[in-house]
């Protein structure tokens, strides 16, 4: 009987073992296409690079030349292409001249001013997405007409209508909100149409056999059914909210945010191509823990689902 129970149980350990092991093999995987990628990178500019110096020496100074590449390519030079270790040394430099911050700490708290309106827009962008498709999951003739016109507000590039909306709006932080609750929404809205249909046809005809309203039947069945597509569609929305905070804040003057410093230190690019690299390089590790916050709550929402830890 023990015997038994025991090997009943093993495939229960073998399916909890899985989920961890997936995550170990992806982060792996990440690590090793930094990895790749930074090889890449080092060995372009060891084979058509400029010569090498000692880090932060400039080319006309006498420093001693470490490597002296065989090749010529333009685009390996150190304006297009900076060395990582280069670009690793611009975020303990100062920000801008006499600046008691480094770099490190401008882009940090620059990187909190964007989150905090990005995170707001890409609240109103899916709740403003959850409302629509609640919308069109209950009327079809509402969805036929409005749904096309849906898809095709993202077929204008939002670098287009982001000035628009500033001039409309204002300068401020509510122009940057709207770009990104425009950018958030309609992920959301498309699965989200998917997902309240996702519910068991015959959970449904048993909760109309009891008379359920559409208010029970959407809160008990087509809610709980659609939280996967949900959190899908909100992984993407959070990226993307991201996106349209930064590309807000450019046309708004928002001064506080990566917008502006990505403006700045394109500015000053001749003069500082690394600290343009370390800034991009801030707004993609924004992103990515913006959706590795949604991945959290996607894992303690849906803890207990087949499948939830493998998203």
């Amino acid at each position: 009987m023990a015997t038994a129970t025991a090997t009943r149980g093993r495939p229960t350990a073998a399916r909890v073992a899985r989920p961890a092991a997936g995550r170990g093999r992806r982060v792996l995987t990440w690590i090793l296409v930094v990895i790749a990628v930074l090889v890449v990178w080092e060995g372009v500019k060891f084979l058509g690079g400029t010569p090498w110096r000692a880090p932060g020496a400039l080319p006309g100074t006498g420093s001693q030349i470490l490597w002296n590449p065989p090749f010529r390519w333009a685009f390996a030079n150190d304006l297009n292409l900076p060395h990582v270790w280069n670009i690793a040394l611009s975020f303990t430099q100062p920000w801008q001249r006499g600046a008691d911050r480094n770099v490190a700490q401008f882009l940090f708290d620059a990187a909190l001013f964007t989150w905090k309106e990005a995170a707001l827009g890409f609240v109103c962008g899916a709740a403003i997405g959850l409302i629509l498709a609640t919308v069109f999951v209950h009327s079809r003739w509402l969805e036929r007409a409005f749904v096309p016109y849906v898809v095709a507000s993202q077929t204008v590039p939002i670098i287009a209508i982001g000035p628009m909306i500033t001039y409309a709006f204002g300068g401020n932080v509510a122009s940057v909100v709207v770009i990104a609750t425009y950018l958030t929404f309609f992920p959301v809205t498309i699965a989200m149409i998917r997902g309240l249909r996702s519910l068991d046809p015959r959970a449904l005809e048993l909760t109309r056999s009891y008379a359920a309203s559409r208010w029970d039947v959407y809160r008990k069945l087509r809610l709980p059914a659609s939280l996967p597509y949900l959190f899908t569609a909100l992984k993407i929305a959070a990226t993307a909210s991201i996106v349209g905070t930064i590309i807000g804040e450019g046309p708004g003057g928002i001064a506080g945010g990566l917008g502006r410093v990505l403006d700045t230190y394109n500015q000053y690019y001749i003069t500082g191509p690394e600290k343009l690299w370390a800034a991009i390089i801030a707004c993609g590790l924004l992103g990515v823990t913006f959706f590795l916050i949604v991945r959290a709550a996607e894992l303690l929402t849906l803890r207990g689902r087949p499948g939830a830890a493998e998203g």
